[in-house]
């Protein structure tokens, strides 16, 4: 399985479904997006930090690990660090596989597992 991890300040961008090359017959993406408000109160956005040589070979392990359950083409993860507005993304994934059962499975086992096991932290911005 093809793996690509990004951890990046920038805004992120969807790439939008393509055409994959390797027939796939299931493109699955999701954006996290930050929402505006955190227990009740308005917030202005999320700071991440992140130790990112590790955050990015524990993302890297992840999808490694989870393609022997789940088996897919190729994974794409974007993670942001620092600040991320309110209504802004703070994580893309994108999967590829031949079904969409591998492909949901895999984004969700990725995504459930990250939020244990990578090290990035968040705290709220007013």
């Amino acid at each position: 399985m093809k793996i690509r991890v990004e951890i990046t300040r920038e805004p992120l961008v969807a790439r939008g479904v393509t055409g994959p090359e390797n027939g796939a017959g299931a493109v699955v993406e999701f954006a996290g997006v930050v929402r505006g408000e955190e227990d009740g109160h308005v917030i202005a956005g999320l700071d991440y930090e992140a130790y990112e040589p590790m955050a990015r070979s524990e993302m890297e392990r992840l999808a490694g690990e989870l393609s022997a359950v789940y088996p897919c083409y190729s994974m794409e993860v974007m993670h942001r660090i620092g600040h991320v507005p309110a209504g802004a993304a703070s994580i893309l994934v994108r999967v590829e596989a031949k079904h969409r059962a591998e492909a949901f499975g895999m984004l969700a086992e990725f995504m459930n597992r990250l939020k244990r096991e990578v090290p990035i932290w968040k705290k709220v911005a007013t």
